[in-house]
């Protein structure tokens, strides 16, 4: 038995759809946008329109962009020798925050996953090896997430890369600060020691 006539639960459903959204959150958005004043909810719906026609991905990185070059590409003051490789552009808006990075990015938009049969020919991988294959870059820095997915995306990555005059690095991991050593797992505080540092 349906609780809701059948408009309202077309949009719970496609409220539950999205990721990380349940159902009490997804009817809770719902009973929101029906709220709404009919002009507010048109611009929302029209801002939905309107970023799925007009953002693109960038010819150089495949960073989100409005057409054109992103704006991180098309910036003089960036560093053109160095390329962050990570696998979506929430990745990017991460390290953006930090303000620790200066270089340019690539998207991979996913990772090699054979168990949702996600190979390298699915990835923006091909576009990374010609970018670095025209020269200038000289350091590619792998940024994918430190689980097995991305491990295996920056290892086959590098091996694309060998041939090329360039030095491939990995995002060092280990403990986070403010963390504490008896709540680290033993890969976590593998890691953590194989990448210490001179203090």
């Amino acid at each position: 038995m349906e609780y809701f006539p059948a408009p309202l639960e077309k949009l719970v459903e496609q409220f539950a759809r999205l990721p990380g959204i349940g159902g009490k959150s997804a009817q809770r958005l719902a009973f929101y946008v029906l709220g709404l004043p009919e002009e507010s909810a048109r611009e929302f719906a029209d801002a939905i329109l309107d970023a799925k026609r007009s953002v693109t991905c960038c010819p150089v990185c495949q960073n989100f962009t409005a057409g054109g070059l992103c704006p991180i590409c098309a910036s003089p003051k960036r560093d053109s020798t160095t390329i962050c490789v990570v696998t979506d552009p929430r990745d990017v808006a991460a390290i953006e925050r930090s303000r620790e990075y200066n270089g340019h990015y690539h998207v991979l938009h996913g990772v090699i996953s054979p168990m949702n049969h996600v190979g390298p020919d699915d990835l923006s991988i091909k576009s990374l090896v010609e970018r670095v294959a025209k020269g200038g870059i000289q350091e590619v820095i792998m940024a994918t997430n430190p689980d097995t997915e991305g491990e295996t995306t920056a290892m086959y990555i590098a091996r694309l890369l060998k041939p090329f005059d360039v030095r491939v690095t990995r995002l060092a991991y280990g403990i986070p600060v403010g963390g504490h050593l008896e709540f680290a797992d033993n890969a976590t505080l593998t890691r953590a020691l194989a990448g210490r540092q001179d203090i």
